[in-house]
């Protein structure tokens, strides 16, 4: 059963009476063919106009959305022969961030993201894509390995940020997330990282200074929640929207201001609406993007990912 946003209620009013209409279509002698087909074309543009111009508010709603893709599902849709590798060697097995090797098309790659999961059980098992020092430190070993056997990384950010626990406190969360961000940024080999929902805070940033930051359409990028920004500024999380607004979450705002390189389209009505849709979409933007990257040198790469990141800020 399809989950709507609040901004959604026409669109669902609409659907629901066209599938209501198509239910009742074999039990009546009345031909409703005509009828579902004009509200069709109906909710079908107001699908598209709502989402034509959605707020940062509505944007960071759809990012969130229950049913848009996730990591397993990028997986399962996009690349192949995915091999996981777990645990950082130290501590435990992380399951909020997964990784492991796997090819796109013809190209070897490694590959790390966030899993959310997707239901009850899932969600507590991936603790809401909220990474773990442990996590963290087996995106580095796997950063390190690329590195070791000359594999692009690829990475796929969707988090509302890193756990906030004490457990993770105390066994170096700030200290994981520091060091995940460097290996980053001392990778000798490409490194393309896409926001494929929410990119929440360092959680997002320790897996995201890449050679090239895409964004899906709909998706959203800051240093913290609306909902935290409103509770700081305003003392209440009811002008989370407000928040947004003003703290430039969306793709469009960031590409402007240069802290992303590409923004991905999304199927009409979102990327949770068709998966393979945006599966597809996210794979010609990576295979463009490894094409012009394996053609430099590991002196270039870091050269280039440096200029990037010095750049941000300079007006």
């Amino acid at each position: 059963m399809t989950v709507y946003l609040d901004f959604e209620k026409p669109i669902a009013a609409l659907e629901a009476r066209i599938q209501e209409l198509e239910d009742t279509a074999g039990e009546t002698e009345i031909d409703a063919t005509s009828e579902i087909g004009k509200l069709r074309v109906k909710a079908d543009k107001l699908l598209a106009d709502t989402y034509a111009k959605l707020t940062p508010w509505q944007k960071t709603q759809v990012a969130r959305h229950p049913e848009r893709p996730h990591f397993k599902h990028f997986v399962a849709n996009l690349f192949d022969d995915f091999l996981p590798l777990a645990g950082d060697r130290a501590f435990a097995d992380d399951q909020a961030i997964l990784g492991g090797l796997a090819r796109l098309g013809d190209r070897r790659v490694v590959l790390i993201g966030h899993e959310k999961g997707d239901d009850t059980e899932s969600r507590l098992r991936h603790n809401f894509g909220m990474g773990k020092p442990e996590g963290y430190r087996k995106a580095i070993r796997l950063m390190e390995l690329a590195d070791r056997f000359g594999l692009p990384v690829i990475s796929l950010v969707d988090t509302s940020g890193a756990f906030p626990g004490v457990q993770a406190e105390e066994r170096g969360q700030a200290e994981a997330i520091a060091r995940s961000t460097e290996k980053c940024l001392q990778l000798g080999v490409p490194m393309i990282s896409c926001i494929v929902g929410e990119g929440g805070s360092g959680g997002a940033v320790a897996l995201a200074a890449a050679d090239r930051v895409m964004m899906f359409e709909h998706a959203v990028y800051a240093v913290i929640s609306p909902e935290g920004c409103a509770s700081i500024l305003w003392r209440t999380n009811d002008r989370a929207a407000d928040a947004a607004q003003a703290m430039k979450v969306t793709a469009a705002d960031l590409k402007s201001l240069g802290v992303i390189d590409l923004i991905v389209p999304e199927p009409v009505g979102g990327a949770h609406r068709d998966h393979a849709a945006a599966c597809a979409n996210l794979g010609k933007a990576l295979s463009k993007a490894l094409g012009e990257l394996e053609k430099l040198g590991s002196k270039e790469v870091r050269q280039q990912r440096h200029a990037k990141f010095l750049k941000m800020g300079q007006f």
